[in-house]
This record gives structure tokens, C-alpha cells and sequence, in this order.
């Protein structure tokens, strides 16, 4: 089983990235150019991730009184990431990209992703400094965002903390007018913040010179209260080390510490950190607070920091694709050269015989096949809403907000569905390596642990069903819910012609019309706490339903492509097991959508 030749397949046979040439901003590049980004990735993966994935594993971050220490391969891992030009992939050439379609540099990327997720790449550094490209004043984009692509500086995203979570409307980070500073710094207007923020990802490291903090909290009000809900919440750059309007280092040290490292599950390469804004550990000028920089307007911080969260959620939905495929690969390999058992004819079983390798066993097969399932069209799936940004960054003005559109619904399912499903491959392929995949001796252990966490990081499962039900498919009179059923049904009907996919043209139909159906049911009365009381199992549902198409379109284009008889086979079984194995899966899912089932929401806790 070969990643790469899945890879090839999916953006050249299947999405036709190649096409994206004939656009002025991809003109320069071909196949050979894109070949060349993908080979470049896979053996920087290959030579300086995956032989340190249990390194980073055993060898946590630790503090010694003065700065975080991190194993050497981490820092050389990096380095080579940078030098790679990765962070910069899809920026303009001028300012040192390589104008890179999103949707190439999302599969580059997945090879970092599996050869060891815990060390990382860029994923928070490019988001930070795409979203300053976006929102920040030009000189914030030259000094801090320019720095970022260019792997001097990395980055972050502060928004959690710990008495809020993910509820960012009780955020209580404050930010003040820094007195004569306010608008006498080139770098935008000048805060003092004081607070603290819980589970910064990278918050604190010695990997670059410096790290910039994207912040948010909460302008008071003229009368010096904080301002209710998500009111007043502001986005502000706060960076580790000051610089100048040139971003040279000052030397001067922000008032920004480190209070402590969460010691995690797993993902135990990056550092997860709690950090305190003007504690006084670092006092700016003699004064409190840390130094600030206003990104956009006061009170705008949420809509800027989605620009950035979005970006994350693609990410860590790749995330967790690739940590289910790393899986699905040590246990097909395993299962090829493990001998136990011996196959059962039509007397029983002959002790007499020899023993026959796994993979021979029917039920080890159906665990192989539904990692297989999972971890492809969780690949497809990430790689077609990549292929969407595209379309909304360079497309016609028509096609790019029909693409905006569908980005929107498919949003919480490009996050939340892998993060579910590829965690049960990881589940699986423990199964198969049976008591030998509960040690150390074998890599599939640390997979499901570092895959745990992307069910919780940038928007819970729950947060993720809530946006999905109560925002995005009502949304614009349910405008893009309509969207994606046209395009489900654009793919029916040509799948209905072919007799070997009729069978399932027929039941992703049916599962359209039953996502249909509960939709209008579960706001039938228009109360949101009976809409949303099963937003889970509805997210569940609407996620197979879409992988359901994606399989459906993927094995459209496997039977017209000239691919190798084996793998042309392997991905028309996955389609197959997809629809008789997963997609009846949402009937039970939809059952307590549709009737507002209450029977969680209205459990006295004392019953527990």
C-alpha cells in the first residue's frame, strides 16, 4: 500500500489539480513542479521525522529554571521544514512564496503529519501569519508575518483559558491603552495585557528567536468594566522578545512567562503550555502589563481569529487523517508477516496444517478494510476542501463563493470526521497487532494516543455539531446545505449509470433525503435546546453521508483512471465496505435527531 500513489490519485486523477495551471497565479508550475514540492516533503518526512517520532514520544519538553528544552532532533527537524520554504508555500512570489495551490501544500504537508505529528511542522506559524496577512497593518505584515514565513519567527493562537475553555465569551484577559504609548508605536496601537491563557501549543520553546503570540482579550468599557460576552474581544500581536519597526530584537523581553508544561496523553513533541500576560516577571519600561499590538478593530478579535481557526481545523482534521493512515500502514504490515491460526474449511479447521499469516483471517481483513475506508476518504475529504479554498481564493467571482459556501457546511465535518473515525483505525490496527499493539514494541500505540487529542484541540466534537446544526446548515435560508445536496446528487446521477455503483448511487440518495428530513425535524418546533440536544449524532450522521459521496465520487474516478488492477480494486472494496458497513450506521444517529429525543438533556445530574 503505497501513500504516495493515493496521493498522486486523488489530486491528479480525481481533483485535476493540474488544471489549476491554466489560472495567472499557478501558471508557472506543472505536474513536474508539484512532483517536486511532494518528493521534497516525503523525504524531509522520511529522513528527519519518522526516525524520531518515539524520541519526541519518550523525551518530553522539560523546563530547567531558565528555558523549555527539546530533544536535538526537534530543532533539526524544523530547520529542515523551514529551509524547505513550506511556511511561505502559498504566499506571493515577492515576499518569498512559491505560490503553491493550497491544495498541493495540504498534501505535503500530510507526509510531516504522519511521519511524526508530535514534532510538527508550521501549521500554527503559517495560520498566525496568514491571518496577519489578512487583518494586520501593512508594516505588522512585513515585521512579524514576513519573519514567520521565513522560519526566523513562530507562532501561536491564545485563546483558551482556564476558567473559560472553550467558552470564549467569559475570556478575561484584559487589555489597556498603553498611556503616551498608545499611538506613538509604528506597530500599531500599543496595549498593556494582563491574564492568562491554557493549552498554547509551541507557547514556549528555543526553536526560533522569537514567538508571537496571537492574543485574545477584552477592551473595558470607557467606565473601566469589561463588557459582556464576547464584547469588547480584541485580537492583539504580542510577541515574545519586542522589536522595532525594522523587526530587529530590542533585547528587551516581553512580560510574557511561562507558568507551567501540560504533560499530555500524547502529541508529547510540541509543548503545551499555561502562560501569564504582565505577571510582573518581565516588567516592559517599569510598568505592568505585556506589550500589545492591536490586529484590526477593538472589539473585531473573534472574526479575525476565525480566519486562522478555520485554516487550524482543515489542519488538524489532515492531522488525524494521517495518524490513522500511519496505522492502517504498520498494521496491513504486520498482518502480511504475522502467522497465527489456520484458515477454517468446510470440515473445520486441520491442526495438522500450517499456520497462515493473518491477513488470511476474514475478520482481520474487515478491520483493514474499514481503516482503509476511514483514513482514504478522510484523505479525500481534507484534499477536496483544499481544493476548495483554491476555488475561493483564484476561482470566477460565481464559482469562488459557491466554494466559500461549501467550505462553510463542510467546515465542522473536515475537523470533527476524521478525528472520530481515523482514531478508531488507530483503534483497529492496535486490534490487529493484538496484546503486541498495547506495548511499546510497536509505533500503533502512540498513534492513538497522539490521535486523541484531535477530537479535543481548535473546537471540541461538541462545538464542532453545534456549529454544524445550529449555524451552518440553516444559515442564508439553509442556502449551503442546498449547495452540497446539488452536488451530492450531480454525482448520483452519474454513478447511478454504472451498474456496479447503482447499489450505492441508490443509498447515498436515500441518506440525502434522511439528512433532509431530520434537518427540518430537529428545528421543527424552532426551541434551539430540542434542535440541539443530539447535535452529535446528527454531525456523525451528516459526516457519513458525505464520506459516503466522496467514496462514491473517488471510485467514480478509480474506475476511469488507468490505475494498477490491485489498487483500482483496493479502492472500489473500500467504497463498497463504506456503504454496506458504515453508511446504515446513520439511521440509529438520525432515530433521536428527528423525534428531539431528551433523554440526556433532561437527566437530573443526581441520576448519574
Amino acid at each position: 500500500m503505497s501513500v504516495r500513489a493515493t496521493v498522486d490519485f486523488l489530486l491528479h486523477d480525481w481533483l485535476r489539480v493540474g488544471t489549476l495551471t491554466d489560472r495567472e497565479r499557478f501558471a508557472d508550475h506543472s505536474r513536474e513542479t508539484f512532483d517536486a514540492v511532494l518528493d521534497t516533503c516525503e523525504r524531509i518526512a522520511r529522513e528527519k521525522y519518522a526516525p524520531h517520532n518515539r524520541t519526541v514520544d519518550t523525551e518530553e519538553p522539560r523546563f530547567d529554571g531558565e528555558k523549555v528544552i527539546l530533544p536535538r532532533a526537534t530543532h533539526e527537524a524544523q530547520q529542515a521544514y523551514a529551509a524547505s520554504g513550506m511556511l511561505s508555500a502559498a504566499q506571493d512570489y515577492d515576499i518569498g512564496g512559491m505560490q503553491l495551490p493550497y491544495t498541493v501544500e495540504a498534501a505535503a504537508n500530510a507526509f510531516f503529519a504522519m511521519a511524526s505529528v508530535s514534532i510538527g511542522s508550521g501549521m500554527l506559524t503559517t495560520g498566525n501569519a496568514n491571518l496577519l496577512m489578512a487583518h494586520g497593518t501593512a508594516l505588522q505584515k512585513q515585521v512579524f508575518a514576513l519573519n514567520e514565513f521565513a522560519g526566523r519567527w513562530s507562532g501561536t493562537m491564545c485563546l483558551s483559558e482556564p476558567q473559560a475553555g472553550s467558552s470564549l465569551s467569559d475570556v478575561a484577559t484584559r487589555a489597556v491603552p498603553d498611556g503616551a504609548d498608545f499611538e506613538a508605536d509604528p506597530l500599531g496601537p500599543r496595549f498593556r495585557l494582563t491574564g492568562n491563557k491554557m493549552w498554547i501549543s509551541a507557547g514556549e520553546h528555543e526553536l526560533t528567536e522569537n514567538i508571537v503570540h496571537l492574543v485574545l482579550a477584552k477592551i473595558p468599557a470607557p467606565d473601566g468594566k469589561p463588557l459582556p460576552g464576547v464584547k469588547g474581544i480584541s485580537l492583539f500581536i504580542v510577541p515574545k522578545h519586542l522589536v522595532d519597526a525594522q523587526g530587529r530584537l530590542t533585547g528587551v523581553r516581553n512580560d510574557v512567562a511561562l507558568a507551567g508544561l501540560n504533560h499530555k496523553c500524547g502529541w508529547r513533541g510540541t509543548t503545551n503550555t499555561l502562560l501569564n500576560f504582565g505577571e510582573g516577571r518581565f516588567p516592559v519600561n517599569g510598568k505592568p502589563g505585556a506589550v500589545g499590538y492591536l490586529v484590526g478593530k477593538p472589539g473585531e478579535g473573534l472574526r479575525a481569529m476565525f480566519h486562522m481557526m478555520n485554516e487550524a481545523r482543515i489542519g488538524v482534521g489532515m492531522a488525524a487523517t494521517m495518524l490513522g493512515m500511519a496505522g492502517y500502514v504498520a498494521s496491513l504490515d504486520y498482518a502480511r508477516n504475522r502467522p497465527q491460526g489456520r484458515p477454517i474449511g468446510v470440515g473445520g479447521k486441520d491442526a495438522a496444517a500450517p499456520q497462515v499469516r493473518i491477513i488470511e483471517h476474514a475478520d482481520v481483513k474487515r478491520m483493514l478494510l474499514a481503516q482503509k475506508a476511514y483514513c482514504e476518504g478522510a484523505l479525500a475529504l481534507e484534499l477536496y476542501c483544499a481544493r476548495l479554498v483554491d476555488e475561493h481564493h483564484t476561482g470566477e467571482p460565481a464559482d469562488a463563493e459557491l466554494a466559500r459556501q461549501l467550505l462553510e457546511v463542510l467546515t465542522p465535518i473536515a475537523k470533527s470526521w476524521p478525528s472520530e473515525w481515523c482514531l478508531e483505525a488507530n483503534s483497529l490496527a492496535i486490534q490487529i497487532h493484538g496484546g503486541y499493539g498495547y506495548t511499546r514494541d510497536f509505533p500503533v500505540e502512540q498513534y492513538w494516543r497522539d490521535n486523541r487529542l484531535n477530537m479535543i484541540h481548535e473546537g471540541t466534537h461538541g462545538i464542532q455539531a453545534l456549529d454544524l446544526l445550529g449555524r451552518k446548515v440553516v444559515q442564508g435560508g439553509g442556502s449551503g446545505l442546498k449547495l452540497l445536496a446539488g452536488r451530492v446528487n450531480e454525482t448520483v446521477q452519474r454513478a447511478i449509470q454504472q451498474p456496479a455503483l447503482a447499489e450505492h448511487a441508490n443509498a447515498l440518495a436515500r441518506a440525502l433525503q434522511r439528512i433532509g428530513a431530520a434537518t427540518k425535524a430537529a428545528w421543527a418546533t424552532g426551541q434551539p435546546a430540542e434542535a440541539l440536544a443530539n447535535a452529535v449524532p446528527y454531525m456523525q450522521a451528516f459526516g457519513h453521508t458525505v464520506l459516503a459521496w466522496i467514496w462514491l465520487d473517488v471510485a467514480l474516478a478509480a474506475g476511469a483512471a488507468q490505475l494498477p488492477a490491485a489498487q483500482r480494486d483496493g479502492k472500489l472494496a473500500a467504497c463498497r465496505f463504506f456503504f454496506r458497513y458504515e453508511l446504515p450506521k446513520i439511521e440509529a444517529w438520525l432515530g433521536v435527531v428527528e423525534s428531539r429525543d431528551l433523554t440526556c438533556a433532561q437527566l437530573d445530574e443526581e441520576a448519574f
